[in-house]
């Protein structure tokens, strides 16, 4: 069992750090890449109030991170590269959606897998309605992901 997470989160967190309410962007309120609702729920199930997730701190920040999309997405399990870019996408577009295409490239070498998903994820950008708005600093963001999770694949 390997464990990326500290290296991969590093990556994620140079998109997702920072405070942002955009009016456009469907999650709302977000610190670090937490929306409000999900850290509403973290709290709540470890028997703490409600409280805005401006106060964060980085240990919830990461076991948040971890428990919610890296252990759900089966971070450890999958090959170094592959894990940076599924673990991007379930902080992104949601856990679920990084699993599916996990799964539907599972046939694949690392490298082509990363290849193909990074393609279905651009395409699922583009039929966003959001992506006018958001889809220059998406593809800005998956470039720099697709290039770490190549490097990783091939070192």
């Amino acid at each position: 069992m390997k464990d990326n997470f500290a290296n991969c989160l590093n990556l994620v967190l140079k998109y997702e750090g920072g405070w942002s309410d955009n009016r456009n962007d469907p999650g709302g309120a977000t610190m670090q890449g937490v929306t409000q609702k999900t850290y509403d729920d973290y709290r709540q199930l470890h028997g703490r109030p409600k409280t805005s997730v401006r106060g964060m701190t980085p240990a919830e920040r990461d076991d948040i991170y971890r428990g919610l999309y890296w252990n759900t997405i089966y971070g450890d399990t999958l090959p170094v590269g592959l894990d940076l870019l599924a673990f991007d996408i379930a902080v992104n577009s949601g856990p679920n959606r990084a699993l599916e295409w996990i799964r539907a490239t599972h046939y694949l070498k690392p490298v082509e897998r990363i290849k193909a998903i990074d393609a279905k994820r651009r395409g699922f950008w583009r039929a966003l309605s959001i992506f006018r708005v958001f889809g220059k600093g998406w593809f800005s963001r998956e470039d720099d992901i697709l290039k770490h999770a190549l490097a990783m694949a091939t070192a």
